[in-house]
């Protein structure tokens, strides 16, 4: 079984909260006099959903789904399974995705093309975070929190086996070798 350890703190409680307020002030401009609907993808992105909707002056919706191509790895399987579907009708809503981390984009990709057959008006999504470099599908995010370089990241939502979701900063998880 491999051992990990943190790695150094990569952004801190003040600079999330910060760059959140950005982002909700750069949506609530491109919304402006529309309703969103703002869509969770769950388990990582529910703490900086939770925060971001907070900072967005139109009027806002929420809705959550559950997707999973990691299990208690710390790479993509590639498979994408729908673990809980969204309550909502979204046909002729404005749709924002919003996800925790960009990594390969193949769950995103795969996540924006089932809801785009459902005929929203809009499909936009924030990320917190995005790993340009291990991208294996097309798919750009609207609104970006920080970019990150290309490792095992936890906290503020994001997790490794369950665990390390309620840091309140970014940090990441490193093997440790034997010696």
């Amino acid at each position: 079984m491999k051992k990990y350890q943190f790695g150094e703190v990569m952004i801190g409680k003040e600079e999330l909260q910060q760059r959140v307020i950005e982002l909700g002030a750069e949506i609530s401009r491109d919304y402006k006099g529309e309703t969103i609907l703002a869509v969770c993808v769950l388990k990582g992105a529910v703490l900086f959903m939770s925060d971001l909707i907070r900072e967005i002056n139109v009027d806002t919706k929420i809705d959550f789904m559950a997707v999973s191509s990691y299990g208690a790895s710390t790479s993509s399987t590639g498979v994408v399974r729908i673990l809980k579907d969204l309550d909502s009708n979204i046909e002729g809503e404005n749709l924002l995705i919003v996800e925790d981390i960009i990594d390969s984009g193949l769950t995103l990709k795969y996540l924006k093309d089932y809801l785009l057959a459902r005929n929203p008006k809009s499909i936009k999504i924030c990320t917190l975070l995005d790993k340009p470099e291990r991208r294996a599908a097309d798919v750009k995010a609207d609104y970006i929190g920080f970019e990150v370089d290309n490792k095992f990241i936890v906290g503020y939502g994001l997790d490794y086996n369950q665990m390390y979701r309620n840091l309140p900063y970014i940090s990441y998880l490193e093997e440790v070798t034997k010696e």
